[in-house]
C-alpha cells in the first residue's frame, strides 16, 4: 500500500500517521518577541477530509481554548483518516491582553478575507485564511459571549445552507440559530472559497464553564464522524434534537440600578413574563423587565449592575415551548450521563 504525501504547511511537512505543532510568523510585539499563529496537524495515514477547529478569534473567548485542548487530548484522535489542522489561540495578541480585539482596536471577524499589506488584523486575517481556512473543506470555530454575558450552547449557521444545518444537527447542541452572514467574517470570507464554517457560541468571555465545554467537544467528535475523518465506533449521536430559532431579540434594560435576575440561559419564557427587576440603590423605586414575546433565553447578562438601554436577555423564538423545554433537559441529562473527559480536573 502506498503511503500518504506528508501535509505541507508553512514550509514544514507533517508525514502520514503523525502530528506536529508549526507555528506561523504572524508578527513581532514592540519589544521584538515573535508571535506565531500556532496550528496542531493531526495527519491520517488514510486519506479523507482536511477540515480545522478554531478558538480564539476573539481574544478574551477562552473556553473554546480549553475545548481545543480537551480534543487534543481525546484517544480516537490516533485514528485520523484525512487532516485536522487544530488552531487553539487565533488572536494572541486578543489572548495576552485578555481583549476582544487587537492592539489596533480591531475585531479580527470582521477582518476577512483580510491583506498582506493591510493593519495588523486585516495581515492576521489574511495568514489564516491561506494558510489554513483555504486547505479545508470544512471548519469548526469556537465562540462564547462578550465579556459579562453568557451564552447557551448553540451553534450559528445560514439558513439558507442545507449542509451546514445538516451538520449543525449533527453536532447536537440543544439551539441552532440562524443568523446571515455578515460583511468581514470568516464564515462570509469561507463561504467563498467553498468552505463551510459551524460557528458555536457557548459560555461567558474570560470564563470557563463545564457543560458548555462538554457540550462543545462532544459535538466537535459527532461532526468530525460524520463527514469521515473520525471512526464511527465510541462517538454516539446526539440524543436530543436541537431547537432551531430563525429570530431572536433582546431584552433591553428599561431604566439602570441593580439588576435582579429571576430567569437564566435554557429557561422557556412566556409573553410578558417576568425576567428581572432594575432597583435603586436606596431602597426606593423598582422597575419590572418583562419579555416583548415568548421563546427561550440563549444568552443573558450577567453584571448585576445596568445601565438603561442595556442587553439584558438574548430570546430566540420558538414554535412549541414544551418542545423547547424538552431539548434543553434532554441535552442536560445527556452532558450529566457522559464521563468527564478530563477525570483529575475541576473547572
Amino acid at each position: 500500500m502506498k503511503s500518504r504525501p506528508p501535509f505541507t504547511i508553512a514550509g514544514e511537512d507533517v508525514p502520514a500517521g503523525t502530528r506536529k505543532t508549526v507555528n506561523i510568523p504572524v508578527s513581532t510585539l514592540s519589544d521584538y518577541t515573535p508571535v506565531t499563529l500556532s496550528a496542531h496537524v493531526i495527519h491520517g495515514r488514510s486519506d479523507g477530509p482536511v477540515v480545522f477547529v478554531s478558538a480564539g478569534i476573539h481574544g478574551d473567548e477562552v473556553i473554546g481554548v480549553e475545548i481545543v485542548r480537551r480534543l487534543l487530548r481525546t484517544g480516537t484522535l490516533k485514528n485520523v483518516a484525512g487532516t485536522l489542522i487544530v488552531v487553539p489561540i487565533v488572536n494572541t495578541f486578543g489572548f495576552l491582553n485578555h481583549s476582544r480585539y487587537l492592539p489596533d482596536r480591531r475585531d479580527l471577524n470582521r477582518c476577512f478575507p483580510g491583506s498582506p499589506h493591510g493593519s495588523l488584523a486585516s495581515r492576521l486575517a489574511h495568514i489564516f485564511m491561506t494558510e489554513i481556512v483555504e486547505r479545508c473543506v470544512l471548519g469548526i470555530d469556537l465562540h462564547s459571549a462578550a465579556i459579562h454575558r453568557t451564552n447557551l450552547p448553540q451553534v450559528r449557521v445560514s439558513g439558507s445552507n442545507a449542509e451546514t444545518m445538516r451538520l449543525a444537527r449533527v453536532f447536537g447542541a440543544p439551539v441552532i440559530l440562524t443568523s446571515a452572514l455578515r460583511d468581514g467574517s470568516l464564515r462570509l470570507e469561507a463561504k467563498k472559497k467553498g468552505v463551510d464554517v459551524l460557528l458555536y457560541e457557548a459560555g461567558e468571555g474570560m470564563r470557563f464553564d463545564e457543560m458548555s465545554v462538554r457540550a462543545g467537544l462532544a459535538g466537535i467528535l459527532r461532526v468530525l464522524k460524520d463527514v469521515g475523518l473520525l471512526p464511527k465506533a465510541g462517538i454516539g449521536a446526539a440524543k436530543a434534537q436541537p431547537l432551531v430559532c430563525s429570530n431572536s431579540h433582546w431584552v433591553r434594560a428599561p431604566a439602570g440600578g441593580l439588576l435582579r435576575m429571576f430567569k437564566a440561559e435554557g429557561d422557556v419564557v412566556a409573553l410578558d413574563d417576568l425576567v428581572a427587576a432594575i432597583s435603586d440603590p436606596f431602597g426606593g423605586g423598582e422597575v419590572e423587565v418583562r419579555t416583548a414575546y415568548a421563546g427561550i433565553i440563549v444568552g443573558r447578562a450577567v453584571m448585576p449592575i445596568v445601565h438603561e438601554g442595556d442587553a439584558l436577555f438574548h430570546v430566540a423564538a420558538v414554535k412549541s415551548a414544551d418542545a423547547a423545554e424538552a431539548a434543553v433537559g434532554d441535552l442536560a441529562a445527556q452532558l450529566e450521563e457522559a464521563p468527564l473527559f478530563d477525570e483529575d480536573e475541576i473547572i
